[in-house]
């Protein structure tokens, strides 16, 4: 992917040289990153994305479409391929990050209005503090099977013990920066890949994609993609101009958004494909099939030489993903308007993840806790997602620097620093979203209930809040671009 950091005279990622020790701590939150700061080039975004998603999660993702919600394998592989490809989005939403030299949720302030924004960015830092807290449960999990294998009961001291040792050393990487990441998880994503050879390898003897099977009805592949699209790519918007931020502004849009997609899309589909081949070696319905549906019930179908090194790479690939969650919860915490260093938000968001953690574990309520989380994210995600894109092809990317860090007045205070069109957006893409819903238990919506258990809340929420938000801001948001800097020129193809 080097080749994909450069324009045709290579400018565009010259701008702010080498980058800094990866051992040095960084100072920079949501602040405006300087031209002489901008040491990143797509090809980190790719390998960056790529270490954090070839992760046994990913795997437990294919199970689960198959297991739950009953694909064959061929609907199983066309919903994976359909739903990967909202990493596109994640790449789209990387692409104003060049352009303003700060986070997500600071460049949320521009459709959103500094105030306003407190309650997106609020909504973001429960949704990257939960996937913290479950990253944590999985990798205390995989400990406890880990303990058990040398034959170490799994009393409380032992589970406490573990937590507070994954939460410090999740916290290793988002506390020294950017730098330090992009480097680590690079390398982290090479063992994945030869745990996935193996996998695929050791199941390919056992699995049974030619099964007899009527596959599922038309309203469970939707809702099967919903939650694909859910758990990939819309699921990844919210931090990626946390790590596109060090790059140049021009830096080609495409290359961006290529990096993006690629090192993320690539590992889930296969990952995912792999998931949804394990679950066809077991008996459809059975409790094995059912207990494959978690990374420490994916060693059923695993000899026992293959068992310890599994978990252990498994525990290390899920810290990398933690690690960009907690990154991200961070300078969220930051553009909320707690006045911290990057840090220290980082510390207190691990001091939070850890608590709840406590609380998960020794639950008996942990699956039902998880089901509300997973819808919660459901219905705020997409309407979001499209407003911040919608805004940003409105005004053209062009951002005004300084008014995304003012939080008193400035170009986008408006009214009480509050944008309602976006407002007004997001809680009618939401009502949308939650209108369409299909997440079993927890909820089942009325038009969802009415049609073949049926779910478009993913699409309704997009669809409604971008729409929205075209209709009640495209003039103002026009003239907003106006008074904005024109965008740096991009290098040429």
């Amino acid at each position: 992917m080097d080749g994909m950091s450069h324009g045709g005279n290579g400018a565009s990622t010259s701008v702010g040289g080498a980058p800094p020790a990866s051992t040095a701590i960084e100072a920079k939150g949501i602040e405006h990153i300087e031209q002489t700061e901008r040491w990143g080039k797509p090809s980190n975004l790719f390998w960056l994305w790529a270490g954090a998603v070839w992760n046994v999660e990913y795997v437990v993702y294919g199970t689960l479409i198959v297991v739950i919600f009953g694909l064959d394998f061929p609907q199983a592989v066309a919903v994976i391929i359909l739903g990967n490809l909202s990493y596109l989005l994640t790449g789209f939403a990387s692409l104003q990050g060049p352009v303003a030299g700060t986070t997500t949720f600071a460049i949320s302030r521009a459709p959103f209005g500094p105030n306003g924004n407190r309650v997106p960015s609020l909504f973001n830092w429960i949704t990257q503090v939960g996937f913290e807290i479950e990253g944590v449960a999985l990798i205390v999990l995989a400990g406890v099977a880990l303990a058990a294998k040398a034959g170490i009961a799994a009393g409380d001291g032992l589970k406490a013990a573990l937590i507070i040792g994954a939460i410090l050393v999740q916290a290793m990487l988002p506390f020294i920066g950017h730098a330090a990441m992009v480097k680590v998880l690079r390398w982290l994503s090479l063992p994945f890949v030869v745990l996935f050879v193996i996998m695929a390898a050791i199941t390919a003897g056992k699995v049974h994609l030619n099964a007899a099977s009527h596959g599922a009805g038309w309203g469970s592949v939707f809702v099967a993609l919903a939650l694909v699209i859910a758990a990939g790519g819309l699921g990844w918007t919210e931090n990626g101009n946390d790590y596109s931020r060090y790059l140049p502004p021009t830096t080609p849009r495409r290359n961006i958004a290529l990096a993006v997609a690629l090192g993320a899309g690539i590992p889930s589909i296969l990952l995912e494909v792999l998931g949804a081949a394990v679950a066809t070696a077991v008996a459809p319905g059975s409790a094995a099939s059912f207990g494959i549906i978690s990374v420490n019930g994916l060693v059923s179908v695993f000899p026992g030489w293959f068992v310890v090194p599994y978990l252990i790479v498994a525990i290390v690939q899920l810290f990398s993903i933690n690690s960009m969650d907690l990154y991200s919860s961070g300078v969220t915490l930051q553009s909320i308007g707690l006045h911290l260093k990057r840090y220290h938000c980082v510390l207190i968001d691990t001091v939070v993840a850890g608590g709840f953690t406590f609380y998960a574990i020794f639950s008996s309520r942990f699956s039902q806790l998880l089901a509300d989380f997973l819808l919660f994210i459901i219905v705020w995600v997409a309407p979001w997602c499209a407003i911040y894109l919608t805004d940003y092809l409105l005004r053209g990317g062009r951002y005004h620097p300084g008014a995304l860090q003012d939080e008193k007045g400035g170009l986008y205070y408006r009214r009480g620093g509050i944008h309602w069109p976006a407002i007004a957006a997001q809680i009618l893409g939401m009502v949308a979203a939650a209108l369409w819903l299909n997440a079993y238990s927890p909820y089942v919506s009325p038009l969802s209930s009415r049609v073949g258990g049926s779910d478009f809340s993913v699409f309704l929420g997009l669809l409604v809040g971008g729409g929205t938000y075209f209709l009640l801001a495209r003039k103002s948001v026009r003239a907003e671009a106006a008074a904005s800097p024109a965008p740096a020129p991009v290098t040429a193809q």
